[in-house]
């Protein structure tokens, strides 16, 4: 039987991650949640987050999720112990996966790691690559998120901005891979190879987004679980229905539509 598979975020970006996962894992159903009521999770304290995150993956194992993915990094900083206690199905987060897959491809380099303010302040990131061997450079960079939603997406004002962010980074580390620490920045991620290069970096972009899919896809697949079908999903939402359906499009990189209005209280 195919497997039922929530996914989380606060808003809009983890669409990036179902979007990854739609071809991945075949035959599977999702179940989107975008808390976008209560969002920005990283101007909230971390046990309000936790607060907020434990209610969304409780409403989606509600609706039947037998897997769930935390696809907001923020969350997956500040409340994976807490998800995990809160559930009895198994939890995946965005920053392992994703560390992981640096690991692999590049053993004991320096990486540098472009996140939100409240990821890079968490020093999530930081922690697991020194785990496995990685030396972590961190890089807040907090007008990515609003010019991602704003659709800037191949933007002059974009461009510059990721110079400007990168030309610093650049001036501390010689990274050999690059780690995408949200999940807004998928949606940008030629541009962020495209500036490398001009600055002379012929570091690696691994997106987190897509890191975390394959990890997910290998789960199931080591579970015995297959289809041949197409998957489908539907999208709820704490928020404007209108609004996500036309953003959410973008991120998703396909219509969404019949998306459902739910109240997780305060």
């Amino acid at each position: 039987m195919a497997p039922t598979i929530g996914v989380f975020d606060s808003g809009f970006g983890g669409l990036t991650v179902l979007r990854e996962l739609l071809p991945l894992v075949r035959g599977a159903h999702y179940i989107y949640l975008g808390d976008t009521a209560r969002l920005p999770y990283g101007s909230k304290s971390q046990i309000t987050i936790a607060r907020y995150a434990v209610e969304s993956a409780r409403f989606l194992v509600s609706r039947g999720a037998e897997h769930l993915v935390i696809a907001c990094n923020t969350a997956s900083a500040l409340a994976m112990r807490e998800i995990s206690e809160s559930v009895a199905i198994p939890v995946t987060g965005v920053i392992e996966p994703v560390v992981c897959a640096a690991e692999h491809r590049h053993p004991n380099a320096d990486v540098l790691v472009l996140a939100t303010s409240a990821t890079v302040q968490s020093h999530a990131y930081q922690v697991q690559c020194a785990a496995r061997g990685l030396h972590a450079t961190e890089k807040a960079c907090p007008l990515l998120v609003p010019l991602v939603e704003e659709g800037w997406i191949d933007h002059s004002v974009t461009r510059e901005v990721l110079r400007i962010y990168l030309q610093e980074a650049l001036s501390t580390c010689s990274p050999e891979a690059v780690l995408l620490g949200c999940t807004h920045y998928p949606l940008i991620a030629p541009a962020i190879e495209a500036t490398l290069r001009d600055l002379g970096s012929q570091a690696e972009v691994i997106d987190s987004a897509r890191a975390t899919a394959i990890a997910i896809e290998r789960t199931i697949r080591l579970s015995g679980v297959a289809s041949t079908a197409e998957a489908s999903f539907q999208c709820f939402v704490t928020d404007s229905v209108e609004k996500f359906e036309q953003l959410g499009s973008r991120f998703l990189g396909r219509p969404v539509g019949g998306v459902q209005l739910v109240d997780l209280g305060g």
